[in-house]
């Protein structure tokens, strides 16, 4: 006798079970797949693996390359991720295989006084990767978030965090991806769904942003950490929508500085044209935007 196939009388569809992985809509990322693409003997990425839940990434790969256990081009890649930090120690959370959250080891032989251009290296190379795979004109708030536009807005969709780790540095890049509305964590956060990318599929963006952020490396590394040889400098400025705007810098101490941002520096430094007529560097702290460029 030939079966009746599922969800045909006497023959009912099996049953599913719901869970926090069983969202047909957010597929897994294909490991084995992304390692045949990006991991060559002639390239820059030497390992890749994919977890499906860490409490963070950077925390992860910083301790194996503290243990010797990790070095350049390592990169691990979580489907999610409970204990995800942002600056200034800020909760990132994303619901599973939502989002694109992974960490990579770099370890530049350039003077370490030009290690600082590593996230904002990073943010340069996930901008233009995002804008071309994803078809999102990805803008960069300096330091390092990702700004995406959903309607008339301007929000948050990703950001990176560097951390020193022995001999090289960490970068971690967390996304948001496919996340709705109701799924943010803040209302004026965004996603590559809300603001109408091109494609959601997490395999493809991943490599694009890796391939990227091998090519920019490779050329600052070239040009022995240079921001200005290596058009780093160049690029970051182009692609900031923090230059043009009137901002408050929240510094350390609890003080605060606000000017027109006029430039990033050859140090990576925010510069601020304050009412004093006086030009401050400014190389940490928040950044709020208070009204738009020009």
């Amino acid at each position: 006798m030939t079966p009746k196939p599922p969800g045909t009388p006497g023959n009912p569809e099996p049953h599913r079970p719901e869970g926090r992985w069983s969202d047909l809509e957010r597929p897994p990322l294909n490991a084995a797949a992304l390692r045949r693409a990006l991991v060559r003997p002639d390239g820059l990425w030497t390992s890749l693996d994919v977890v499906e839940v860490t409490g963070s990434t950077n925390t992860d790969l910083a301790d194996r390359a503290r243990a010797g256990q990790a070095h350049q081009g390592t990169i691990l890649v979580a489907e999610e991720q409970s204990a995800g930090r942002g600056r200034l120690d800020r909760h990132w959370t994303v619901p599973p295989r939502s989002g694109l959250i992974f960490s990579v080891l770099f370890e530049p032989n350039v003077p370490v006084e030009r290690w600082g251009w590593l996230p904002l290296l990073a943010g340069v190379a996930t901008a233009t990767a995002l804008s071309r795979a994803a078809g999102v004109d990805t803008a960069l708030k300096w330091p390092n978030d990702l700004l995406v536009q959903v309607g008339d807005e301007e929000r948050k969709a990703g950001g990176i965090l560097a951390e020193r780790a022995g001999e090289g540095v960490v970068i971690g890049i967390g996304l948001n991806v496919s996340q709705r509305a109701e799924e943010l964590p803040v209302p004026d956060a965004g996603s590559l769904a809300l603001a109408g990318a091109a494609s959601l599929d997490r395999d493809p963006l991943l490599r694009a942003v890796l391939r990227a952020l091998e090519r920019w490396y490779a050329d600052w590394t070239a040009a022995d950490g240079d921001p200005g040889a290596s058009r780093l400098q160049e690029a970051y400025a182009a692609g900031c929508s923090t230059l043009g705007r009137t901002v408050r810098a929240e510094l350390p101490g609890e003080r605060e500085l606000i000017g027109e941002a006029v430039a990033v520096d050859g140090d990576g430094r925010l510069v601020l044209a304050t009412k004093d007529g006086v030009q401050q560097p400014v190389g940490a702290g928040d950044i709020v935007h208070l009204r738009a460029a020009g």
